[in-house]
């Protein structure tokens, strides 16, 4: 195991934000070469390594979540948990990358599928064309030891804008501000309660009544429950701190938002969170996350939001949902980076991967995950493909929390290497 933990600090090192990974792509590239693999790079950065004549395909993503910090990135270790100083760790999926380095450390006939921009919208995972070899792709992108995941959401951005202009304003000047908040994965984290500072920060203005909106700058990702919301706003009345809410009384005077009045509105009516549980499988079954929002110097105002459901027919309901709430308060809207739910499907392999899993931890359960695994999309172009995913465990994914137990490290790697040799 230690080989693979330090195969993952080198990682760390080499800047891998999603849309900025090139450095990373050229190391793994150098480092299969140089083990006498073949290696095969796609127009959209995808790469395919491979060795032999493979029966089984390793797949992960490359890229990561930057927040705080990252790409700097300095790790520590904590009661069993590798975690990063004030950044995310980026073990979501950089673990798998260094157990793969490992494999090929070892010479292990087999493919490795490594796809780019996963974080972004599965860009990678879109494009990839490959003449893949193998009957069988396990991946690596599960976030529980012990749990051999089965199934996956679909998803889809839907983005809003307004062209909005400013007019005088009336009264005090303020930042409203929300920040500090835990955040966390708008997917796999979206029902543990954790707050979203855009609803905390409208609930404030909504209770206040404050209706003059200057700016706002909130939220950090699309996949991320918001951690920072902050709001320049004009008040005829005295604002003060409460709670979570931090309020600066400014000198400036500036113009505010014409329709300012309806944003907040907007912002405080929108359900963010689980829209419905799935009770069979035991995890939410629709949800959106309310991500981003941000003015313009000109009075153009941005909202971006990931939409998630376990099944084809309630994403388009939840999408259609969506865009129409949006055009009702005027907005152009755009969905984005749309990706396919992945079925749950009880295999052979499926059934052999919980196998080895129990093995080694003693106990295995099929499972299905409310975010999307690049197996959804890639199954629709190899249908003869059979598919599992496994994971070590890691927390907070998408946050400056994000940790990854080591002994699970180990553990699980010790499950993919009987499944290698079982296939």
């Amino acid at each position: 195991m230690s080989q693979i933990i330090e195969h993952f600090k080198t990682l760390t090192q080499i800047p891998h934000c999603s849309k900025e990974a090139d450095k990373l792509l050229d190391f793994l590239v150098n480092f299969a070469k140089k083990r006498n693999y073949n290696v095969e790079v796609d127009t959209v950065k995808n790469i395919l390594i491979s060795k032999g004549k493979p029966t089984l395909c390793l797949q992960a993503h490359y890229d990561m979540v930057c927040m705080g910090r990252a790409p700097e990135i300095e790790t520590y270790e904590e009661e069993g948990w590798m975690k990063a100083k004030e950044s995310s760790l980026g073990a979501d999926n950089g673990m798998a990358i260094a157990m793969m380095m490992q494999l090929m450390d070892e010479g292990k006939a087999l493919e490795f599928l490594l796809t780019s921009d996963e974080e972004i919208g599965l860009i990678g995972a879109n494009e990839v064309a490959f003449d893949l070899k193998s009957q069988y792709m396990l991946n690596l992108d599960s976030e529980d030891e012990a749990e051999v995941y089965i199934g996956c959401a679909g998803g889809a951005d839907i983005t809003a804008f307004k062209q909005d202009s400013y007019v005088e304003g009336k009264g005090d000047c303020y930042e409203v501000a929300v920040k500090g908040l835990v955040g966390g994965h708008s997917g796999v984290d979206i029902d543990k309660g954790i707050p979203s500072a855009i609803k905390v920060l409208a609930e404030y203005l909504n209770e206040h009544g404050v209706t003059q909106l200057a700016s706002m700058y909130a939220g950090e990702r699309r996949n991320s429950i918001p951690a920072n919301a902050v709001a320049i706003v004009r008040s005829e009345k005295a604002l003060k701190d409460q709670n979570e809410v931090t309020v600066r009384q400014l000198t400036e005077q500036p113009d505010v938002l014409a329709e300012g009045q309806k944003v907040i509105e907007l912002i405080h009516a929108f359900k963010h969170g689980v829209r419905a549980q799935n009770e069979t499988l035991g995890i939410p079954d629709v949800s959106i996350n309310l991500a981003i929002i941000s003015t313009d110097e000109k009075g153009g105002l941005s909202i971006e939001t990931s939409a998630r459901a376990m099944a084809a027919e309630a994403l388009e309901a939840l999408t259609v949902e969506t865009v129409a709430f949006f055009e009702a308060y005027g907005f152009s809207v755009k969905v984005e980076d749309k990706y396919p739910a992945w079925k749950p499907d009880v295999s052979a392999f499926t059934e052999l991967v919980s196998a080895e899993m129990k093995k080694v931890f003693g106990k295995s359960k099929l499972m299905a995950i409310h975010a999307g695994l690049e197996c959804g999309v890639i199954a629709e172009k190899y249908p003869d493909m059979k598919f599992a995913s496994i994971g070590p465990t890691i927390r907070y994914p998408h946050s400056t929390r994000e940790m990854v137990h080591i002994e699970s490290v180990g553990r699980t790697y010790e499950v993919l290497k009987a499944v290698i040799q079982s296939v």
